[in-house]
């Protein structure tokens, strides 16, 4: 198989883009920024409801703090803003969702997952805490 490498190399540059470390973090953020899409849609598929995983979130704070950082390099203030604060939900979601599993217990009887909430386990109907107090009413 002969391959034509003046389609991915010409003027002597790969993919005609003159490289350097910065251009290179650039793209890396792209890529990493661009794959949290396939996760979420490789996550939903395999559930067939929509989920969002928090591979989804990371990989979207670690995109977007590399273009943040590459935006600022190049001194490009469109990107800079539209980079700059995107990382409070992403981290927000993160704190959320491991607050919520560290919540989580397991039914003694059937070993299903429950909510924080759940009084009865939504698999077997077991009891798996007694019902919460009554707020004090001063």
């Amino acid at each position: 198989m002969n391959v034509h490498f003046d389609v991915v190399v010409f003027n002597n540059r790969f993919l005609g883009i003159e490289w350097n470390t910065w251009k290179v973090i650039g793209w890396v953020g792209n890529l990493v920024f661009f794959s949290r899409f396939l996760v979420q849609w490789w996550a939903t598929e395999k559930r067939k409801e929509v989920v969002v995983p928090n591979s989804f979130w990371w990989l979207s704070l670690v995109g977007s703090l590399l273009l943040l950082a590459f935006a600022i390099k190049q001194q490009q203030s469109v990107f800079i803003f539209a980079y700059a604060f995107t990382w409070v939900p992403y981290i927000r979601n993160l704190v959320i969702s491991y607050r919520a599993k560290e919540a989580q217990c397991r039914c003694e009887n059937c070993k299903s997952i429950c909510g924080p909430r759940d009084i009865f386990c939504s698999q077997c109907g077991r009891l798996i805490r007694n019902s919460p107090e009554p707020a004090a009413v001063n």
